[in-house]
């Protein structure tokens, strides 16, 4: 998709979708055979549920009939929210990851995986996982000092309530 064609719909459709308090993280345009898809990934600091997607395309959808966005070709709407392999790139990604586990690269030195503590303006406090039985450790990484990260799933984890019961 060009520059252009990513900006111009942007413009478009980022007042609708933060119309309904959430946040437009990315616009993707591509072949699917004959047609295009048009993706648009949605995110919200509660996250997104299928119901607001689905209110979502309606809207979108009707605002993209109402102009030539998309030109006279075919294309299908798709409203989503991120998945789990979604790289954490900017800072309300961060905020949304606190208390999670997340892999983080480091510009420098070996990858880590980490849980969440806090952020703020420059950087993350993590709780490293101790190795064979050992205590976990405290670490202060900046967002200067990550290539990558993301967050990891966890099929275990107990529940934030069944943390405080």
């Amino acid at each position: 998709m060009s520059t252009t064609q990513s900006e111009r719909l942007r413009g478009l459709l980022e007042p609708l979708v933060s119309a309904k308090d959430l946040d437009l993280e990315e616009i993707e345009v591509s072949r699917a055979g004959r047609r295009r898809v048009l993706r648009i990934v949605v995110d919200s600091d509660e996250g997104v549920d299928l119901d607001e997607c689905a209110e979502l395309s309606r809207s979108l959808s009707e605002k993209l009939d109402e102009t030539d966005a998309m030109g006279d070709d075919e294309y299908q709407l798709e409203v989503t929210s991120p998945g789990a392999e979604r790289q954490l790139t900017e800072h309300r990604h961060y905020v949304r990851a606190v208390s999670r586990l997340v892999r983080i690269q480091p510009v420098e030195g070996d990858e880590l995986v980490a849980r969440v503590l806090a952020v703020d303006e420059t950087g993350l406090d993590l709780q490293v996982q101790g190795v064979k039985g050992r205590k976990p450790t405290a670490r202060r990484i900046e967002f200067a000092q990550i290539a990558k990260a993301r967050v990891e799933i966890e099929f275990n984890r107990k529940d934030k309530k069944e943390e405080e019961a």
